[in-house]
């Protein structure tokens, strides 16, 4: 039977080449064909940030989807039509065929942005990365050839003239041959990528999608109008098996280990599994309609297919090759790239502490953190974020509550544990104090201004704690300097829950010492004729001026002129008495004494004298 050529383009801009009849079993797969929507199931462990990208055509974006949750972490604007997406090795980034614009943009997967695009030939379709991520190989039809991008420089630097109507891309796992499906000319061709040219051509029937297993040994080719797989050898370029499949197989995928090729089979609404072994299909497992493109998870437990009809993706388990899951899949899913996204890492937080009023400039420092689109604390977002570089953000804290909370950093759809920080009742300063000074007696009110003073426990003037204080706010503090034991300058202290205030100048505080006063009275005596000696009872009485209060305990020096007649001790009632001898020469030269307390740490000294009055 003749072949049916339909000359509309389709969305990708390649040219449809149908049996006739095809078009009538499309409607059918569109309108008949159902998928139950699945809840995503633990299927296996996927790791954490492993990534899905989906170009969807029917949005003009990529989705990033999360393989282990099914849920979209990043919706990615793109060129016009996007029809394929392929990673570099490392996962950084995610470069997307735009068939509707003619242009590759380029994706940041840290950032999951957009931070190139690349203008290349007309209606491109397929495309490889190398495995060094230094080329990529991008598949057009107008006119049919192979551009060759520098992802150094994001330029297309040289054109490979390949066929007629490429359609499919396959790269050996070392990236010295690239395999291209020339659709029209039913051909695979070889293109050495060291030379650049075409070294061979393997005849094939309608060769669309094409996938080269993970030793290089073969390649299998879906023939598009053909129902099967053609089997290549890598070695000899030659055809070595052909494999019944579904209808019109497309996309194309090998799993990890080799042992097994999952073809989808876009108006069968299935995925032909094949046994390379023995390249015989084993099972088919149906899925949406309109399946795509093909994706073996590298971990081997999965395959996805996108299901363009639909506008969704299957997950098939390898294990027990059944459908686990469907899930959304934007707008005519058509491509399909899988890679560890680069996932944001916090390793250091300084500082790591602050007041619980917030306003502490917080640095955080790791890797992968240029997309960081939050920072916060204990679940609250830290203001004045700002993205410094790939390994340094910075962030102001917010205010909280006192305690250790958890940070997090929020980039390209992730969150990662970024450290503890504590809050803590910040310590209280003194900045001024009135007056500055007073007797060592104490007794003087002080007002006390600074900062964080609210909850004041405890006031001190140097070591001896304020007996009562007052806290007005959080500002202020009045409080009555106690008696301190010698005068000079003290440190005021405030004690509250965040600590105790520093020393400084301006909390200083000077005791001067009390001033005293001797009060002595005459002292009546007879002297006989020819007495040598006399004695005298002296006595004083010594006051703090300051209190009004008598000195107990101050020892009281008497002297007549340069004579000491004796010291003595005043008592409770600030009386010093005393009795000595003192030459009668010295009485009748002076005719008084004089009573002397040379001082304290807390008293100033002071001395009184008072008459010897004779008698007869």
């Amino acid at each position: 039977m003749p072949l049916a050529f339909h000359s509309s383009t389709r969305p990708d801009g390649r040219l449809h080449r149908l049996r006739r009849g095809a078009a009538a079993a499309l409607t059918t797969a569109v309108l008949g064909s159902t998928a139950a929507v699945l809840p995503v199931g633990p299927a296996h462990a996927a790791g954490p940030g492993q990534l899905i990208y989906v170009a969807d055509q029917g949005s003009n974006s990529v989705a990033a989807v999360d393989s282990a949750t099914g849920a979209t972490v990043a919706t990615i604007p793109v060129g016009t039509q996007p029809v394929n997406v392929a990673l570099t090795r490392d996962g950084s980034q995610a470069w997307v065929v735009n068939s509707g614009s003619d242009s590759v943009s380029v994706i940041d997967t840290a950032t999951n942005s957009v931070f190139a695009t690349i203008a290349v030939a007309d209606a491109p379709g397929s495309m490889s990365v190398s495995p060094d991520g230094a080329r990529v190989y991008v598949a057009h039809t107008g006119p049919a050839g192979i551009e060759v991008i520098d992802t150094s420089s994001l330029t297309v630097f040289t054109t490979v003239p390949v066929g007629t109507y490429t359609s499919g891309l396959g790269l050996s796992p070392n990236g010295s041959r690239l395999y291209v499906s020339d659709f029209s000319s039913g051909a695979v061709s070889v293109v050495d990528t060291a030379t650049l040219t075409v070294t061979a051509s393997v005849p094939t029937n309608d060769p669309a999608g094409i996938a080269v297993s993970p030793d290089g040994a073969h390649v299998y080719v879906a023939n598009y109008n053909d129902r099967a797989v053609t089997v290549i050898d890598g070695a000899t370029n030659t055809v070595t098996a052909t494999v019944p499949v579904g209808q019109v197989p497309y996309g194309v995928a090998v799993a990890p280990d080799g042992g097994t090729v999952y073809v989808g089979n876009r108006l069968g609404n299935s995925v032909s599994v094949i046994d390379t072994a023995t390249n015989t299909v084993t099972t088919t497992i149906g899925v949406g309609a309109g399946p795509q493109a093909v994706l073996a998870d590298p971990d081997g437990t999965r395959v996805y297919v996108a299901n363009t009809f639909t506008d969704t993706m299957t997950v098939i388990d390898t294990a027990t090759l059944t459908v686990t899951a469907t899930v959304p899949a934007g707008s005519r899913p058509y491509g399909l790239a899988m890679g560890k996204a680069v996932l944001p890492a916090v390793t250091a937080l300084a500082p790591d502490n602050g007041p619980t009023a917030g306003g502490t400039t917080v640095t955080l420092t790791g890797s992968n953190l240029t997309g960081t689109t939050a920072v916060t604390f204990d679940g609250t977002p830290a203001a004045n974020l700002t993205v410094v570089n790939d390994s340094t953000v910075t962030a102001t804290a917010p205010a909280h509550t006192a305690g250790t909370i958890d940070v997090t950093l929020t980039s390209a759809g992730h969150t990662a544990a970024a450290g503890q920080y504590t809050y803590e009742v910040p310590a209280p300063a003194i900045t001024h104090i009135a007056p500055a000074n007073g007797p060592v007696a104490g007794g003087t009110a002080v007002t006390i201004t600074g900062s964080n003073l609210g909850g004041a426990t405890a006031v001190a003037f140097g070591a001896v704690p304020a007996a009562s204080f007052t806290v007005v706010d959080d500002t202020k503090i009045t409080v009555t300097a106690p008696a301190a034991p010698a005068a000079g300058p003290v440190d005021v202290t405030v004690t509250t829950p965040g600590g105790s205030s520093a020393p400084a100048a301006v909390g200083r505080y000077t005791y001067s010492k009390d001033t005293t006063k001797l009060t002595a009275k005459p002292l009546l005596l007879s002297i006989a004729p020819g007495q040598l000696t006399v004695n005298l009872n002296l006595s004083a009485t010594l006051t703090d001026t300051t209190t009004g209060k008598p000195v107990a305990g101050a020892t009281i020096t008497f002297t007549v002129g340069t004579t000491t007649v004796c010291t003595a001790v005043t008592t409770a009632a600030g009386t010093a008495t005393c009795t000595g001898p003192c030459p009668v020469v010295a009485v009748l030269l002076n005719l008084g004494y004089t009573a002397t307390y040379t001082g304290s740490p807390a008293l100033a000294p002071t001395s009184a004298t008072a008459g010897l009055v004779r008698l007869g």
